[in-house]
């Protein structure tokens, strides 16, 4: 393929993770999911917002970032903000395919319930599906700049193929 890497980035609960770990089976490719990698070398998600903040979660992203664009033949499944940085987007843009995941509000709230509910730092407060529209409307224009495939209503094997043949497309 003529590209080093495939990138699967969106807004959470949107499928990245399982159709990142799916789509790299069947390119041949290796997947890593970065917050899964970050979890295993600095701890959960949530204890990292609450110790050492945000923004120190955003270095290790982008420090990740670096270290992830000088690796070929891999499926990375991000963060749902991840991509939405300038320096991680250049970083790990160039040279590789993107596609940005998507989901209707209300499926996005009824797969974050599904998962056991909002244990994520940025949905922390009364009213989840207010906090994933506002968020949402802050991160459609970076989301934007990406190849969209929509989730809603699609099964994971569905979405790969849809990805798969995008890339076949693109090669």
């Amino acid at each position: 393929m003529p590209f080093h890497n495939v990138i699967i980035t969106g807004f959470m609960a949107t499928g990245k993770s399982s159709v990142g770990r799916l789509l790299a089976a069947r390119i041949e490719y290796e997947w890593v999911d970065t917050d899964a990698l970050i979890e295993s070398r600095h701890g959960s998600i949530p204890d990292i917002f609450a110790t050492l903040g945000e923004a120190s979660f955003r270095r290790l992203e982008r420090d990740l970032a670096i270290e992830l664009s000088e690796r070929c033949d891999l499926v990375i499944s991000t963060g749902g903000r991840m991509m939405l940085d300038s320096h991680n987007a250049s970083v790990l843009g160039g040279g590789s395919r993107v596609f940005c995941l998507t989901a209707a509000p209300d499926e996005i709230v009824r797969r974050v319930e599904a998962q056991g509910g909002p244990e994520r730092p940025l949905l922390s407060g009364e009213d989840v599906r207010a906090r994933i529209d506002a968020l949402l409307a802050e991160r459609r224009p970076g989301y934007a700049r990406f190849e969209q495939v929509p989730t809603d209503g699609r099964s994971v094997a569905d979405v790969v193929d849809d990805v798969f043949a995008r890339l076949s497309v693109g090669a």
